[in-house]
């Protein structure tokens, strides 16, 4: 299938069908977590561990970051 065929398909397809289409093609260039990257997550992950009660929640993430960037 060419490009232009797969984009005149595309509204055709159901929103799952478009967000499987596109963790597809992020997974294409996905070339995993770096060390420096992992070693982050471990120390985040670590953190949490000895004191899960200064977890976040996600939505008081989400308005946080909403507030912090909206306009």
């Amino acid at each position: 299938m060419s490009f232009a065929q797969v984009m005149e398909e595309l509204p055709r397809f159901t929103v799952a069908e478009r967000q499987e289409l596109l963790r597809n093609v992020l997974e294409l260039d996905d070339e995993g977590l770096s060390d420096p990257e992992l070693a982050l997550v471990e120390q985040r992950l670590a953190a949490y561990r000895a004191d899960p009660a200064r977890a976040v929640a996600a939505e008081t993430m989400a308005e946080r970051i909403r507030a912090r960037f909206s306009s």
